[in-house]
C-alpha cells in the first residue's frame, strides 16, 4: 500500500519531536533548588525479586570469629531452627526455662519457655558487669583506682567477696568478687562508685536493658534478690550475654577464672563446666528459692561459640549437666558457616540520575547461617532491591534485602545496604535519566 506524505512527515519528524518535548519538558521539571543541593532520595515505587546464588553450594565456607557489633538498623531477622522442618530434634532440658544460641549467626537453635518471666537470681550481674564495664572504656574509672566501702556495701548479705570498709579494694579486685565469687557486697560497691548509689545505678541497668531490645526485662536492684518487680527471661539473657562478650572481649576472660583469694579467703567458681569441659569458658551462676540453680554457660570450638542460657534447674549439679547437655548437642547437630563477608558486593543495582549508573550492594558485617549439619547446599537466596533506587544515594542506606530459605522455609533476612556513595547526575543526566523512567513505565 502506498504511504501517505503525511504518514512519512510523522515517521520523520513527530517521534524525534516528541523525545525532544518530553526532554525539554524534564529539564524543565527540575526545580532550582534541585540544581542548588541534593534531593533526599525518593521513596522507592516498589521492589524487584530476583534469585542470587548459593555462595555455599560448592564449598562451605567455615566461620570466622568476627567481634563486629551490626548496628540495630542493619540486624537481621532470623528464625529459630527448631521451628524449621527437619530440623535435628533437640534433647530433653530439665529445667523450666532454656536456649541455646550461636553468636557468630545469632540464630536460636533451640528453645523453652525462652520468653517466659522468671527471677534471674544472681545472671542480674551481667548486666552490672556490663555498665562496669562500660565505664572502664569511658575511663571514669580505671583498675587500679582504690574504691571506700560504704556501710551499706559491706553490710549486703547474701553470697559475699568479704569487703570491709577500712580495708583497700581496688576496682579490679571488686569485679574478679563480682564475676568469680559472686560477691553481693562487690556488685554494691561497685554500683555506688560508678553512679553514687545502687537506686541511680538500677536506673542506668534498666536504660541500657531497653537499649539492647531486652523488652522482657526489668531491673530493681543490682544483684538479683527477689523482687516482683525484678525479672527477665532466657532469652533477653541470652541476648545480653552475646553482648557482653561481642562488646568486651579484653574483660571476658575474667569469667573463666576458677578461683580468687581476697582477705585471705579463697573462693571457687560455682560454674561446674570450667572443671568439667575445656572449652568453656563462661559465663555466670545463680540461685534463689524462687529461681532455682540458672547458669549461663559460654563455649567456643573450632571458631564457633555457643551460649545456653538454663534457669530453674533443680539442683546445682542439674544446671551443670543440663546446660552440658545443650552445648553438646549444638556444636554435634550444627555447622555454622560464612554466607558473605563483610564490605564485599553480593550484587550491582541500577541507580537512577545518579553520577554512576549502578551502585555496589552488600552488607556491614559479615554474614554468617547455622544449618543442620550436610544441608549447606540446600540453601536458597532471593533478593527484594528498591525499584526505582534513585540518586543520590548515601553509602550504608538500605536498598533491598537478601532472604534465606533452607529446603524452601525462611531461616534468616538480611538488610542488603549501599557500599558506596552515588552522587545526584548532571542536570542532562537526570533529564534523560526522567524521560526514560517515563517511557519504561507506560
Amino acid at each position: 500500500m502506498p504511504i501517505s506524505i503525511m504518514t512519512r512527515f510523522s515517521t520523520m519528524f513527530m517521534r524525534p519531536f516528541t523525545l525532544s518535548c518530553a526532554l525539554a519538558f524534564a529539564i524543565c521539571a527540575i526545580s532550582p533548588s534541585t540544581l542548588a543541593q541534593p534531593a533526599a532520595p525518593a521513596p522507592a515505587g516498589g521492589t524487584t525479586t530476583s534469585a542470587l546464588p548459593n555462595p555455599l553450594a560448592a564449598a562451605p565456607k567455615p566461620a570466622a570469629a568476627t567481634g563486629a557489633a551490626v548496628p540495630a538498623a542493619a540486624a537481621p531477622v532470623l528464625t529459630p531452627l527448631a521451628q524449621i522442618p527437619g530440623a535435628p530434634t533437640a534433647p530433653t532440658v530439665d529445667a523450666a526455662a532454656w536456649e541455646l544460641v550461636d553468636m557468630l549467626s545469632g540464630q536460636i537453635l533451640a528453645s523453652s519457655n525462652a520468653d517466659e518471666r522468671r527471677e534471674p537470681a544472681s545472671l542480674t550481674k551481667l548486666m552490672t558487669t556490663y555498665l562496669v564495664f562500660q565505664a572502664l572504656r569511658a575511663k571514669t574509672i580505671d583498675l587500679g583506682q582504690v574504691v571506700p566501702v560504704s556501710e551499706n556495701a559491706w553490710r549486703t548479705g547474701g553470697s559475699r567477696m568479704f569487703i570491709e570498709p577500712r580495708k583497700p579494694v581496688t576496682v579490679d579486685e571488686l569485679i574478679h568478687g563480682v564475676i568469680v565469687q559472686s560477691g553481693n557486697d562487690a556488685t554494691v560497691a561497685l554500683a555506688e562508685l560508678i553512679a553514687g548509689s545502687t537506686d541511680a545505678f538500677v536506673d542506668r541497668m534498666n536504660k541500657e536493658a531497653a537499649k539492647l531490645g531486652l523488652t522482657g526485662t526489668h531491673y530493681a536492684d543490682v544483684n538479683g534478690l527477689p523482687s516482683p518487680q525484678h525479672y527477665s527471661t532466657a532469652n533477653d539473657i541470652a541476648k545480653l550475654t552475646v553482648a557482653l562478650i561481642r562488646d568486651f572481649p579484653e574483660y571476658y576472660p575474667i569469667f573463666a577464672i576458677k578461683e580468687y583469694r581476697y582477705n585471705h579467703i579463697t573462693q571457687s567458681n560455682r560454674n561446674r563446666l570450667l572443671w568439667a569441659d575445656p572449652t568453656v569458658d563462661g559465663v555466670k551462676t545463680g540461685h534463689t528459692e524462687g529461681a532455682g540453680y540458672c547458669l549461663v554457660a559460654s563455649a567456643k570450638r573450632g571458631e564457633r561459640r555457643l551460649v545456653a542460657v538454663v534457669l530453674g534447674a533443680n539442683t546445682d549439679a542439674g544446671r551443670a549437666s543440663e546446660s552440658q547437655k545443650l552445648l553438646n548437642w549444638g556444636f554435634q547437630s550444627f555447622d555454622t558457616v560464612a554466607l558473605y563477608q563483610s564490605g564485599k558486593p553480593v550484587t550491582t543495582l541500577r541507580v537512577w540520575k545518579g553520577a554512576k549508573k549502578d551502585v555496589n550492594a552488600g552488607f556491614l558485617a559479615a554474614r554468617y547461617v547455622t544449618l543442620p549439619k550436610g544441608d549447606a547446599a540446600n540453601l536458597s537466596l532471593t533478593m527484594e532491591s528498591k525499584e526505582p533506587l534513585i540518586a543520590p544515594v548515601l553509602a550504608s542506606e538500605p536498598v533491598g534485602t537478601v532472604k534465606v530459605s533452607l529446603k524452601g522455609q525462611p531461616i534468616a533476612q538480611f538488610p542488603l545496604i549501599a557500599l558506596e556513595d552515588v552522587p545526584l547526575a548532571s542536570l542532562f543526566g537526570r533529564a534523560v535519566d526522567t524521560v526514560r523512567l517515563w517511557f519504561s513505565s507506560r
